[in-house]
This record gives C-alpha cells, sequence and structure tokens, in this order.
C-alpha cells in the first residue's frame, strides 16, 4: 500500500474508534444522565405515563392522580391532584406537568413515579405479568389535626407559620405557612395551569404565597431567643439556678457604648433571677449574660441547638442565624434576639424540643417510610440524636422557668388544665429599620402530660398587619394558635 493510501487508511481507522469510544461514553458513561435529565422530554412523559404514588398522613392519602383531559402537551396522560391542597403545601409541595416539583414532591420523586432503583424488581415483574407501573407511597409523620389547628390558627393573623415536633424522636407533626396556595391549581400544562402559577408568583403577588415560611424565611426571634440565652448561662457556669440573683443593674449600659439596653415599661429586673427575667422578658439580665459569657459561648452554644447549619427534613430548611466577631454590645442585643439573630420556625421548634426532650437534640424529620406499592416497607427512618444543648440537671431547670412563664407570666394564654403542663417563652420581635414595621409576634412552648412525658413542642410566629401595634405580642397572638396544636397533639394519643 502506497503512502497516501496508508495514511488515509488509518485517518479513516482513527474517525471510527472515535466513534466508538464516543458512542460507548453515551451508552454507559452517560446513560443515566442523560436519562434522567430534566431536558429530556421521555422523562417527563414517564413521569406522567401512569398515576404517581401518594404521600400518606395518618394512614390516608393527602395526593392523588387523574387522567389529564385538556392538555396541550397531550402525551402527559395523568397530573397530580391534592386534598386540602393549600393546607399540606409546604409538606408536599407540587408535582406539575409543565413546573417540575419541590419539596417532598421532588425530593421523593423516585419512589412517587416508581423509577426508584429500589423498585426495579417489583417493575420488572409488572412488565413481565403485563401491570401497570405503580409509584411507591411517602408515609409522614404528621398529625393531621395538629395541622389543621396550626392552619386554621394562621389563616385569621395576616402571614405566619407553625412547626411543631414530637421531642423524643424529632418527628415533624406539624408544618404549616400561611398565606399557602393550591398546588393543585398548576398541576396539569394547559395555558390556565400556567396563568394560576403565574398569580402566585411574588412579583405579581405581595403576600407570596409559595414562600414555605416555616423552613425558608429566618424572623429575628425576638425574646423568645433568651431560652438559648439561659441555656449557655447553665450550661457555662454562669449561673446554676433559676433562683440565683443575677447581677444585673438596671439601667444597664451596653459594654464600649453610653447606650442602656432597655426594658419593657416598668417591669422589675434589677439583678432578678433568671426565673424572673424569663417571666417578665428582662432585656437587662439576658443582654448582660450574653455580654458577660462572649460571643465564643453564645455561639457555640446557639450552633448546638442547630443555628449557623441548614437542616434537611428531608426537605431543606434555610440555616437560621447568629454571628461570629461582634462587638459586645451586638452580643448583648444578639442574645436578647435581636441586632442580625435569625431563626426559622423550624429552628425555634427544635430550641423548645432539646429543653423539653431534657436537653437531647433530636434530628427533626417528616418521612416516616417509604412503600412499594404493594406496601412493602423499603426504607423506616429512625430517629436520631443531633447534639445535647443542655445536660439534663439544667433542662430540667430551664423547663421550670418556662413553665413558671406559662403559669405566671406572659404565657398564660397557652394553660391547658387537666393534668397537662405547659412551658413556654413569648417573643415580640422588631421588625423593620429602626422597628418601623409592626412587629413579628412569637411563642414556643411546650406540653408535658400527667406521666410526665412531653409529647409535642410547638414554635409559632405570626405577622399580623391588620392588628393595631400595642396588641401584638407572643402571648396574645401566636400563644393561642400554640395551645390549639398542643391540645390536638395531645387528644390524638388518647
Amino acid at each position: 500500500m502506497n503512502k497516501p493510501l496508508r495514511r488515509i487508511a488509518i485517518f479513516c481507522g482513527l474517525l471510527v474508534l472515535t466513534l466508538l469510544i464516543r458512542d460507548n461514553w453515551l451508552q454507559y458513561a452517560k446513560a443515566d444522565s442523560l436519562k434522567n435529565d430534566d431536558n429530556n422530554r421521555r422523562v417527563t412523559i414517564a413521569r406522567y405515563a401512569h398515576p404517581r404514588g401518594d404521600i400518606i398522613v395518618d394512614g390516608s392519602p393527602i395526593t392523588g392522580s387523574v387522567e389529564t383531559k385538556t392538555n396541550s402537551l397531550d402525551d402527559l396522560k395523568y397530573k397530580r391532584t391534592y386534598k386540602d391542597g393549600p393546607m399540606w403545601a409546604p409538606v408536599t409541595g407540587f408535582a406539575s406537568q409543565a413546573f417540575d416539583a419541590n419539596l417532598l414532591e421532588k425530593v421523593e420523586d423516585g419512589i412517587l413515579t416508581g423509577n426508584d432503583d429500589r423498585l426495579f424488581f417489583r417493575n420488572t415483574l409488572d412488565m413481565l405479568t403485563g401491570k401497570p407501573k405503580q409509584g411507591g407511597n411517602v408515609v409522614t409523620t404528621l398529625n393531621a389535626a395538629a395541622q389543621k389547628a396550626a392552619y386554621d390558627g394562621l389563616k385569621g393573623r395576616g402571614k405566619g407559620a407553625v412547626v411543631a415536633l414530637e421531642p423524643s424522636t424529632g418527628k415533624i407533626l406539624a408544618l404549616a405557612s400561611f398565606p399557602s396556595y393550591d398546588p393543585g391549581s398548576f398541576a396539569g400544562a394547559s395555558n390556565a395551569d400556567a396563568a394560576a402559577r403565574n398569580k402566585l408568583l411574588k412579583e405579581n403577588n405581595p403576600a407570596d404565597p409559595t414562600l414555605n415560611r416555616a423552613l425558608r424565611e429566618t424572623y429575628p426571634p425576638g425574646s423568645t431567643f433568651k431560652v438559648v440565652t439561659a441555656a449557655a448561662a447553665l450550661e457555662n457556669g454562669l449561673y446554676t439556678s433559676a433562683d440565683e440573683d443575677t447581677k444585673s443593674p438596671d439601667p444597664w449600659i451596653m459594654p464600649h457604648t453610653t447606650t442602656p439596653l432597655p426594658n419593657e415599661g416598668t417591669i422589675p429586673c434589677k439583678n432578678a433571677n433568671m426565673r424572673e427575667a424569663l417571666r417578665w422578658s428582662c432585656n437587662t439580665v439576658f443582654g448582660k449574660i450574653g455580654a458577660d459569657l462572649g460571643n465564643k459561648k453564645m455561639l457555640d452554644e446557639a450552633k448546638k441547638f442547630g443555628f449557623t447549619s441548614e437542616q434537611f427534613t428531608p426537605v431543606r430548611s434555610n440555616a437560621s442565624v447568629f454571628s461570629d466577631n461582634m462587638e459586645p454590645s451586638q452580643v448583648a442585643q444578639s442574645s436578647i434576639g435581636q441586632f442580625n439573630t435569625a431563626a426559622t420556625p423550624l429552628q425555634m421548634a427544635m430550641v423548645v424540643s432539646a429543653v423539653a426532650n431534657d436537653g437531647k437534640l433530636m434530628k427533626p424529620y417528616m418521612v416516616d417510610k417509604l412503600q412499594s406499592p404493594n406496601l412493602d416497607t423499603l426504607e423506616q427512618t429512625q430517629p436520631e440524636e443531633l447534639s445535647r444543648p443542655l445536660s439534663s440537671k439544667n433542662a430540667q431547670i430551664l423547663q421550670d422557668m418556662m413553665e413558671t412563664v406559662v403559669e405566671k407570666g406572659t404565657g398564660k394564654n397557652a394553660q391547658i388544665g387537666g393534668g397537662v403542663t405547659v412551658g413556654g417563652k413569648t417573643g415580640t420581635a422588631q421588625h423593620g429599620v429602626n422597628n418601623k414595621e409592626k412587629p413579628y409576634a412569637w411563642f414556643i412552648s411546650y406540653a408535658k402530660t400527667s406521666d410526665g412525658s412531653a409529647p409535642v413542642a410547638v414554635a409559632v410566629v405570626v405577622e399580623d398587619k391588620e392588628a393595631s401595634r400595642e396588641d401584638i405580642s407572643g402571648g396574645g397572638l401566636a400563644a393561642p394558635i400554640a395551645k390549639s396544636v398542643m391540645q390536638a397533639v395531645i387528644n390524638s394519643k388518647r
């Protein structure tokens, strides 16, 4: 073979080899990513070719599927339906033929569509026997009565959120956000679905109903953060009991400033012990505790409760904020839930849950188990300890202080009676530049039954723009909602 032909042959051989390598790379190395790429139309067709599995609460589905009757994309056979969609939207999220999915619908999409690898043999058997493909189920930890109490409580209050946890396990019992939306209103792919979704977007609706305020909004926690500050004081030995007088003058000038930290009205805060300081919500006492402990010790304690870290339930929750490298005066303000301290409602529910659980913080979760279509359990969530923010002894001291708040202090509206003991803390958090906006009303609490167990811990935040400023308080707006949620949980266990 002459030289030019040999070069052409070698060149053609290299082209064939390159083609084979490329073909094998696409078929094997890239197969899964291409198969699951959201831009692959076949993924969407497969997702809606059969009914999705259901999201389950208290043994009953809160979702469903229906055949698409009018659909501009007529190769998508089924679309999602929701029972009490607005109430459950912060849990389920949405699954839309046109707009993908979010929250549990997205995180557990593989199980719900039946495409999860754990369903491979089941799907293969169904294919061989001619049975239609089915999705699996997501069984939640939610309590339907508690969720309804939370959502109904928020409905008349403008905006807000509620999170309820089972302290001993971390199970999420309620996760409500208001205003909300119906995820079924844009589950299809028609022009009407697109219009319905556009009406919900923040640029078109300032109320921002699709915002999950329970997980994705961080608020100044106000005086509810004093529970964290009290825990830091006990854990670091600054004070060893609830009834030890503190060295807290009133007025108290913040370090390195000439500015006093004010208390509300004429409440008795001078050298008040921590029990009375929590009962009356003394800024001077807890601001001075924070300054005395210093930024590092306060930050370390906040982190033990979960601050500065995202939480995955498995849906992601924003990280709550307690800063580093602050001036002593800023530490003082942060220690009473002001300056730039910010928390999600989930975070504050975690705080009170740890106190109620004798100092042990359990990882919050909302999926109890995943089921195959024939209801076999594919995965069972096991409770997991996240941290120990307090010793058992100090947690019980703090419980005693919080129970005084409800028995004799600002949290009286959360009293339940009938052998149920409630511990709590109110908060009225400043909002806007120079506190020009109406404040946020907070209440965090737990309920203990006569056997000493604590089946529920709750955090409530209310943004009520219709209320007059003087009527906005954690005890007045948020505590009654927390009470109804705690009662719903307790009644469901009887």
